[in-house]
């Protein structure tokens, strides 16, 4: 729970974490290092001194260790966890569906876990999202569209296949779809990261909820005109937010640009757990103001209520969850370090 200077307590839910296995026993081949070293250097350059993890840990961290950083140190009510299979790189899988939900079923009021699947597997993507739905019932699903598979190295939300895939997604009721469009992590491919299929995906499949996370950085231009014309198009913050630390007025530039274009309930909170912790976002992301001149070319604000949307009130619509009954039942769990 995360109170205001002020005693206020602010909902969050932090749309945007994992539960990942990168260390060098899970590592199937060089790039299996080479990815989480990528995701590493981000963790290091980005984040404040005192918030550095040792590679260790950031290889491999326990489920005490999310619950943790998340509730008890970190001011999360909820979050929600995203597979990323990595299966060419990773033996067991970098962050899979089963060890997520293991770890989730300890405190099922406090973590939501989203599955994912690859179009290029034809059949069996169909018959894993039948899968992921009858034994997690599963409300959304993470895409990472510059996978590799196999000699494949990407695909197209607007391929074929993903079709396929997402009409069976709405049939079934899996009606928010994360999108990884955003920096590229060694030894992946920038080009299959682009968000211009982001624009036939959405306005094909007007049902499904398109949250495109780390808000097309760094093609941000691109991805603003785009979701500003498909209303079912939303930015996630996650990558975005750890400059409010490192590049504060840059920060402001790209919070400004996604006010002007998406509008302030378009917009979730995410800290991309583990790469960053949520305490220090959360704290920084509140007592920070868009420098004025760039809020006055723009024409927007960052004020509170807005926060508070970001934080959590937005996701918390997408995924159905009753703000006010969800923070009574928290209350009626109160957080307990060790994982039961």
């Amino acid at each position: 729970m995360f109170k205001t200077p002020e005693g206020k307590e602010i909902f969050v839910l932090d749309g945007h974490t994992h539960f990942w296995d990168g260390s060098p026993e899970n590592q199937a081949n060089i790039h299996g290092k080479q990815f989480i070293d990528c995701f590493y250097a981000y963790h290091t350059n980005l984040s404040p001194s005192e918030e550095l993890w040792e590679k260790s840990k950031f290889e491999k961290y326990s489920e005490d260790d999310v619950y943790r950083d998340l509730f008890v140190d970190g001011p999360d009510d909820m979050a929600i966890i995203q597979s990323t299979y990595l299966n060419d790189f990773y033996k067991k899988g970098f962050s899979s569906i089963e060890r997520s939900s293991s770890m989730a079923a300890r405190h099922p009021e406090r973590f939501i876990v989203n599955g994912s699947f690859d179009p290029r597997d034809g059949e069996k993507a169909l018959e894993y999202i039948h899968y992921m739905k009858e034994t997690f019932d599963i409300k959304g699903v993470k895409m990472y569209t510059a996978e590799w598979n196999g000699d494949s190295k990407g695909w197209a939300l607007n391929d074929p296949a993903a079709y396929k895939c997402f009409e069976l997604c709405e049939k079934l009721g899996i009606k928010n779809v994360h999108v990884h469009k955003g920096p590229t992590i060694t030894p992946l491919s920038m080009d299959a990261f682009d968000v211009r299929d982001v624009d036939y995906a959405a306005t094909d499949f007007q049902n499904l909820n398109w949250i495109i996370e780390h808000c097309g950085l760094p093609r941000l231009d691109e991805f603003c005109w785009i979701a500003t014309q498909e209303t079912n198009v939303y930015g996630g913050l996650a990558v975005a937010l750890p400059f409010i630390h490192s590049r504060p007025r840059y920060f402001g530039e790209i919070m400004a640009e996604l006010l002007f274009w998406l509008g302030e309930d378009k917009l979730l909170f995410g800290s991309d757990y583990a790469i960053w912790t949520p305490k220090w976002l959360v704290e920084k992301f509140w007592d920070y103001q868009i420098p004025e001149d760039i809020a006055q070319e723009r024409g927007v604000q960052l004020t509170d209520e807005i926060k508070e949307k970001i934080l959590g009130l937005n996701a918390a619509r997408l995924y159905d969850i009753d703000v006010n009954k969800k923070k009574v039942e928290l209350a009626g769990s109160p957080v307990q370090i060790a994982a039961e």
